[in-house]
């Protein structure tokens, strides 16, 4: 069976969970968990992606991460790929470090994100990393201590999830660590990671009750939200999805966005591949990148390949090209809309 394709969105909370192959370690020592960081600081800094919990076990890791500037898809390939052959070369080993795919599920951010939060900050109790949740201030490779000030990282938004437990931060310290404490009794919680249905349902005991009363309910092992929530992420994919091949279907690809775009701007197809910084040629650039990735589904790197630029500088032109098409209500193909 084909596996699912990933569901992303700017603005799109996700929990990722990252497995050492055959539940080998990922990290070795302080060395290697320290590598990982740094990349996370460089990573997550220069795509504006915020985290708001992580926690780094021997061997596996979690985040909890919103979308910014980059696809979470091309974000966890440059930080997994750095991470495995700065681990090989520096434990001389071969192969691949971590199991399958990465999990990434797609969360329902009002319901869930503080929740996710306390059962990812409460990993290394769990594991056994330390003796008790009053320690895992000590911790300095989980969110928790960087919660609590013990530690800074920019790119975890801390001041975010104190923001909602009270206005003063000593306050809000205060509730946040009752509020862990009363999920130290909670296990597992195999509805935030196991699958899609229990997930969708709100944990076993709610799946059952509807079971009980013969009622039915969207589920996605992909998404983390109520049947409303996934049946909405869902269409949204489902539509985005079928546009591309319809798009595509009709003959629009990289090349004839151009030549559009060059029309619309009235410049000559070849001034659209320029270096420039003419307004003209980076008003183009910019709408080429959006429908590109936006439509054709064309990832940021391969356009990044294509125009001779970075990876941030390409997500920004998509930002603005998204930003001029809505401005001057241009459209790739003006009859979409009439299909459906």
């Amino acid at each position: 069976m084909p596996r699912q394709a990933r569901i992303d969105a700017p603005g799109a909370l996700h929990h990722i969970i990252v497995r050492g192959i055959e539940k080998k370690p990922i990290f070795r020592d302080d060395a290697d968990r320290d590598n990982l960081i740094q990349r996370l600081d460089r990573i997550l800094d220069d795509s504006s992606t915020p985290c708001y919990a992580w926690a780094l076990m021997p061997n596996h890791l979690h985040l909890l991460l919103k979308t910014g500037l980059k696809p979470i898809s091309t974000l966890m390939r440059q930080l997994l790929t750095g991470h495995a052959v700065h681990y090989n070369r520096r434990h001389k080993r071969h192969g691949h470090l971590f199991q399958n795919r990465y999990k990434s599920i797609l969360c329902q951010e009002e319901a869930y994100l503080l929740e996710l939060v306390r059962y990812i900050h409460l990993n290394p109790l769990r594991g056994g990393l330390v003796d008790s949740s009053k320690d895992l201030i000590k911790y300095p490779y989980g969110g928790h201590s960087s919660i609590m000030g013990q530690c800074f990282h920019r790119w975890h938004k801390t001041d975010y999830v104190l923001g909602f437990f009270g206005n003063r931060t000593s306050a809000a310290r205060k509730a946040y660590i009752q509020f862990v404490e009363k999920g130290v009794s909670h296990g597992k919680r195999p509805e935030l990671t196991g699958g899609g249905l229990v997930r969708s349902a709100g944990g076993w005991v709610a799946l059952l009750g509807l079971r009980a009363a013969k009622l039915r309910i969207a589920s996605d092992e992909r998404i983390l939200g109520d049947g409303d929530f996934v049946e909405a992420v869902l269409k949204t994919a489902n539509e985005q999805m079928e546009k591309r091949y319809h798009l595509k279907a009709m003959g629009f690809d990289l090349n004839r966005v151009a030549e559009k775009v060059a029309a619309i701007m009235g410049i000559p197809i070849e001034m659209v591949w320029e270096r420039s910084r003419r307004p003209p040629v980076v008003k183009a650039r910019d709408l080429i990148c959006y429908w590109a990735n936006l439509e054709l589904g064309i990832s940021i790197t391969a356009l990044a390949k294509k125009f001779g630029l970075s990876q941030p500088t390409v997500s920004v032109a998509v930002r603005r090209g998204e930003k001029l098409a809505k401005e001057n209500k241009y459209t790739l193909m003006e009859d979409w809309l009439s299909i459906y």
